[in-house]
């Protein structure tokens, strides 16, 4: 996919620090990453465009919003992923305008009055880094919930790993964060209330120029500037003093984080007082309400006095942020997300159609009428080459990668022919050859014939030979067609005991790979008929891919062991066929 970063800043921020991070997992993950900000100071793989969003007047705010939909449509970007108020507001109004998905990391609390209410602007869902800014925008803004989760700023935690216990003679802090706004402040009432400045050597390390104030501190306390690497910065640290993702990377490190922030002092850092650093985002988000922070000093120095007897950094506290902020974790959830954004704003997913036998004509059309004719066929053929749809395997979706799917320039489609019948060799594999088409057949090893439809006691089904053994491995071995699993017997799946569910699907995998000489990677339930259990049992067995019929999640990766499939008709025109896949048909079908 083509994504865009949307950020507003002046300095660094931890929200840059994130969104370059995983901008560039995401670049390694083969995706398109395009930059938009005032400033962009971190290393970044992809172009960045300035855009003043610091300045906010509304003509400004015009241009703004121009300027995005010149990028949306020039780089053809796909999804806009917004790290900021102003940066959101702006993308939020030319994501609208151009229909292009959008969501956003909440990185802070969120201001409260009337527009904002109204007009909160955080496109299709946000993500809060912490669980109180998530209870905030629900609470303050009036956000439904379920637009709303909880997803930490993740850190790349391979950069970050237990550094040896300093050896200074002299214990030295750091206070690492910005020394402008409420940060700036509080920096400024450590060094003037809680730290002994002749017991420790004290060092601030910061991408803000200090301002008047600290002067009287200048010949205590070391102004280090800014960091580009903070694991070399922290080494020789006893103590670190921050918030946000500070506090996370210097535990990372085990090294002794001290936690205050722009909302509430947690002290030092121990498995026990971990849940509420996790749901303030280290001190920077209070639960209450609260604006202003809160602190008492003295109780600060009190507890700073006894750096040295505090117990090291426990290997258990790593394991147990690495687990929450891990980068590559946080990535998997973002592309679920942007996955999920795509198909309900665009209103596309890749069609998966659905066919059983193929005819000559309608003589042979049976009591049930699963039938195609050649030269209905034909015509969807054709229909799906004139809208430019590339017919692929559950095999070659796999090596696209799931998340892939919607990359700029690329649409697919899925043909199945369930049951495994002798005309799919005899007449659809011509039309594969001739259109240069791909398809999956799923197949019954368990009988020669459709003994399913020919037994049923109330309304028997002619009899229609399936393909043989030999045949099933000559077809395989063409080039154009997947074989899948489909049962022994074609049972209701859901009417059967798990012993008897497990035996019909797994010696089908059995039979079908012994003969193929490879491993199945999809899997139909016969009818669409399944229950939980057998759900359970194909990802036991091995499937990557199940398809059912009209039921299961609109977004295909929301559950791979029911994928929706649409039902071809004998009747189904080449209008009705474009209307079932242009890509919005499962999604009014769900409605």
């Amino acid at each position: 996919m083509n994504i865009l970063m949307a950020l507003s800043q002046l300095e660094v921020t931890g929200a840059e620090v994130y969104a370059t991070q995983l901008g560039d997992r995401l670049k390694q993950r083969g995706h398109q990453v395009f930059y938009v900000s005032d400033t962009l100071s971190c290393p970044h793989q992809g172009p960045h465009f300035k855009l003043r969003f610091n300045k906010r007047s509304l003509p400004r705010r015009f241009w703004h919003v121009f300027y995005l939909i010149y990028l949306i449509i020039r780089y053809k970007i796909q999804l806009v992923h917004a790290h900021s108020r102003a940066s959101g507001w702006s993308a939020y109004i030319a994501c609208k305008l151009t229909n292009t998905p959008m969501v956003t990391t909440v990185h802070g609390r969120q201001p409260v009055h009337r527009s904002r209410k109204k007009f909160h602007a955080l496109g299709y869902h946000a993500l809060a880094v912490c669980e109180n800014i998530a209870q905030q925008i629900i609470r303050d803004l009036g956000v439904p919930s379920e637009q709303v989760s909880v997803l930490r700023n993740g850190i790349n935690s391979q950069e970050f790993y237990p550094l040896p216990a300093a050896n200074n003679s002299q214990p030295v802090i750091q206070i690492i964060g910005r020394l402008t706004g409420p940060k700036g402040e509080l920096v400024y009432q450590l060094l003037k209330q809680c730290i002994d400045l002749n017991a420790y050597r004290v060092q601030v390390i910061s991408g803000s120029r200090p301002d008047a104030r600290f002067a009287e501190f200048e010949s205590k306390v070391e102004f280090c500037g800014y960091s580009s690497n903070i694991r070399e910065t922290i080494q020789q640290a006893d103590l670190v003093i921050g918030a946000g993702r500070v506090a996370m990377e210097a535990l990372l490190c085990q090294k002794q984080v001290f936690a205050v922030g722009e909302a509430k002092a947690l002290g030092y850092i121990t498995q026990a007082n971990l849940p509420a650093a996790l749901a303030s985002n280290f001190g920077d988000v209070a639960d209450d309400g609260r604006t202003e922070l809160d602190i008492d000093y003295s109780s600060l120095a009190k507890q700073l006095a006894g750096l040295q007897q505090q117990a090291p950094v426990s290997e258990q506290l790593v394991a147990a942020v690495k687990a929450e902020y891990d980068l590559d974790g946080v990535c998997e959830q973002v592309l679920k997300l942007y996955q999920r954004a795509y198909v309900y704003t665009k209103q596309k997913e890749i069609p998966i159609i659905m066919y059983h036998r193929v005819t000559k004509d309608d003589s042979l059309a049976g009591t049930y009428g699963t039938y195609v004719t050649t030269e209905r066929l034909e015509q969807h053929f054709q229909t799906i080459k004139l809208m430019g749809l590339t017919p692929i395997t559950f095999s070659e979706l796999a090596d696209i990668g799931l998340e892939h799917r919607f990359d700029h320039g690329k649409r697919y489609i899925i043909l199945t022919f369930d049951d495994g019948y002798q005309d799919n060799y005899d007449l659809l594999l011509p039309l594969l050859k001739k259109y240069q088409f791909k398809a999956v057949i799923y197949a019954v090893s368990g009988t020669d014939h459709n003994r399913w439809d020919v037994e049923h006691p109330s309304k028997p089904e002619q009899r229609f030979e399936l393909m043989s053994p030999e045949t099933l491995r000559d077809i395989d071995q063409s080039g154009y067609v997947e074989i899948g699993g489909h049962t022994l017997n074609h049972p209701k799946l859901a009417e059967l005991s798990d012993a008897e569910q497990r035996h019909e699907i797994q010696q089908n995998k059995l039979d079908l790979e012994n003969l193929l000489g490879r491993e199945l990677s999809t899997f139909a339930y016969p009818y669409g008929n399944h229950n939980q259990q057998s759900k359970e049992i194909v990802k036991q067995v091995g499937y990557q891919f199940t398809v059912a019929t009209d039921s299961g999640p609109v977004a295909m990766h929301e559950d791979l062991q029911q994928i929706r499939r649409i039902v071809m008709f004998p009747s189904t025109s080449r209008f009705g066929l474009w209307r079932k896949i242009k890509g919005n048909y499962t999604l009014r079908k769900a409605k």
